[in-house]
């Protein structure tokens, strides 16, 4: 694991420059979350941590347990470990099964003519090599 945000002080979940206009919203907990990892929406005013590729809607700042509030950043910028490598400025969807966000590479899947743009919910601001590289992300949803 290479952390090649420069910001060795904060970890996975932390939020870069919380007050340059983060947005970061409330949901209830419908499964244990940790901090760090990416979250899509399971039901009405829940979330719940993305273990394949889910409509992620942000990123965990702190972990909850089932049926506690968890801040999730939906706008701003986050420490995250990548499931792979990783290309500056690429869109990043959630998640493999390590709950890890993902490169997406090729948003027409392999010349399926679907194109997957809605999974899109961040950017890599950092390129990665490997799995569980740690780079910061601007999330966009």
């Amino acid at each position: 694991m290479t952390d090649l945000t420069g910001l060795p002080n904060l970890s996975v979940g932390d939020v870069l420059e919380p007050y340059a206009g983060a947005l970061i919203v409330d949901y209830e907990a419908e499964a244990a979350v940790a901090k760090g990892e990416p979250v899509y929406l399971s039901s009405d005013g829940k979330v719940s941590p993305a273990t394949s590729a889910q409509l992620c809607i942000g990123i965990a700042t702190k972990a909850a347990a089932i049926g506690e509030m968890c801040p999730v950043i939906v706008r701003g910028r986050v420490k995250v470990r990548v499931g792979g490598a990783t290309v500056r400025g690429h869109g990043v969807y959630g998640a493999d099964s390590s709950k890890r966000v993902l490169d997406l590479a090729d948003p027409d899947l392999g010349g399926t003519g679907n194109f997957y743009y809605a999974r899109v919910f961040a950017f890599a601001e950092q390129a990665a090599a490997a799995a569980d590289d740690v780079i910061s992300i601007l999330v966009v949803k």
